[in-house]
This record gives structure tokens, C-alpha cells and sequence, in this order.
């Protein structure tokens, strides 16, 4: 099913949403970068919120649509947002793009018709194959997130 924007795209604006996915693999953590078709760059899960739709639901849905992964386990608190202009046919298009950060068990990929390849990748290296500046923003925010979260576990006794 392809999204459509809830937003009047003769207004030229978008909104999406999407999630920043990691796991846990031989105590390193790894994170999910999918390669698009169209245009070749690498990013994470993410896709324009359908009518009615928030963007909460529109990032779980867009995750399992492009990867068909299920059983997400939200950083509670983790909300990035990006904006930045394309060009669409010609016209000019503002989009806001929201990420949460999610963990996730499963690393199975099924890949969309929208996607060429993924990779489960360390946050270096990811930071190395994102495409977009916006794109490795986002990647710095989750990591810190995560670093304080372990942070916040070891002091607690948690881990």
C-alpha cells in the first residue's frame, strides 16, 4: 500500500514518520539502514502518515510495510524530528520527518518493492552509510540516547 501525506500536496508540505531500529547482538549494538530503489540512498524505516493517522501509528506501520518486522520495544521518550526541502516533479516540498527509537529482537529482513538491500550495522559504520547529514543527526541523538539509558541502568542496578 503506498502512503499518501495527509497534507494537501498542492501545498507542497509532508509529513512522515518513522523508527530508528536496534538490537542487541553479542553485547554491540547494531542498527537497521535500508537502501531505497528509488534514488539509492541508505536511511531508516520511515513513510509519509496516511490521513488521519499519527505519527506513532504511521512509524509502526511504515516499519513493518518496508521491513515486516513486528514486536518493537520503544525508548520511552525518544522523539526526533527532522525537516528539510526536496523537489518532487519539479515543485518544492517541505517535510517533516519524526523517528522513535525502538529495540527489536527479530533480525529478519523481508524488504519492500521500495528497498534494494539492508544492513544491521554498528553506529559508526552506519554513521558512514547514511546519506543525508539530517539522516546521521538523527543517528547521534539515538546513540546518546542509548548511552544514557545504559547509563541510567548500571546506576539502578539494572543491568
Amino acid at each position: 500500500m503506498k502512503s499518501i501525506s495527509p497534507n494537501d500536496p498542492e501545498e507542497g508540505e509532508e509529513r512522515a514518520a518513522g523508527f530508528v531500529l536496534f538490537r542487541s547482538r553479542f553485547g554491540t549494538i547494531e542498527f537497521l539502514l535500508l537502501h531505497h530503489q528509488d534514488g539509492g540512498h541508505w536511511s531508516f524505516p520511515k513513510g509519509r502518515l496516511e490521513p488521519g493517522e499519527g505519527e506513532l501509528e504511521a512509524a509502526l506501520r511504515e516499519v513493518f510495510e518496508e521491513t515486516s518486522i513486528e514486536g518493537l520495544y520503544p525508548v520511552p521518550g525518544f522523539r526526533e524530528t527532522s525537516a528539510y526541502r526536496l523537489t518532487r516533479d519539479g515543485r518544492a516540498i517541505s517535510k517533516t520527518a519524526t523517528y522513535f527509537l525502538a529495540e527489536v529482537t527479530a533480525s529478519a529482513v523481508r524488504l519492500s518493492t521500495e528497498h534494494i538491500d539492508y544492513r544491521w550495522l554498528r553506529a559508526d559504520d552506519a554513521e558512514a552509510t547514511l546519506t543525508y547529514p539530517e539522516s546521521r543527526r538523527i543517528l547521534r541523538a539515538a546513540s546518546e540516547a542509548l548511552r544514557q539509558r545504559t547509563a541510567v541502568q548500571k546506576v539502578e542496578g539494572l543491568e
